[in-house]
């Protein structure tokens, strides 16, 4: 009975060496989603606190980062965020590519999908009330162009469906 206590202690030890390279990159500030939208500061604190760790380059790490395997789920979250919204690159991105993010998001507030239930077990701060979904609701509202609708619409009619 012991031995397998043993190595599974001795597995847990060896993977606390093996841990994925943060998430930090250099990014360009004038491509911010906040520097490109401006939007007022109270929008801007929001963004930053419940979307800007999991939807940015510049993620902030807790300590329990360095805790193996829960480094790899954070950085899967990260990434899996960035691939679907990434406002560090907000500026770099096309206009219907920026429109698609922005109703996106709309729907994320609609539903109060994000953040996600697991970041805000550590990340109190990040919870958002009714009113404020309701004000980034309206904020990313104001972000769209209505050109992501044209692209999705030119692809199908071109056979590329979405």
């Amino acid at each position: 009975m012991k031995k397998p206590l043993y190595i599974l202690a001795a597995i847990i030890v060896v993977a606390q060496f093996i841990r994925p390279s943060k998430i930090a990159e250099p990014v360009d500030p004038a491509a911010d989603l906040i520097a490109v939208a401006k939007p007022g500061e109270e929008i801007a604190g929001m963004l930053r606190t419940s979307c800007y760790d999991c939807h940015s380059g510049q993620p902030r790490y807790p300590w329990y980062f360095n805790i193996t395997p829960v480094n790899w789920w954070m950085n899967h979250h990260i990434e899996e965020g960035r691939e679907h919204f990434d406002a560090t690159t907000w500026g770099k991105v096309e206009n219907w590519s920026r429109d698609h993010q922005a109703k996106e998001s709309m729907e994320m507030m609609e539903e109060k999908e994000m953040p996600l239930e697991s970041y805000l077990w550590q990340h109190k701060d990040a919870k958002l009330s009714d009113a404020q979904y309701k004000q980034l609701y309206d904020w990313f509202q104001t972000l769209r162009d209505g050109s992501w609708d044209v692209e999705k619409a030119r692809r199908k009619a071109a056979g590329g469906g979405k």
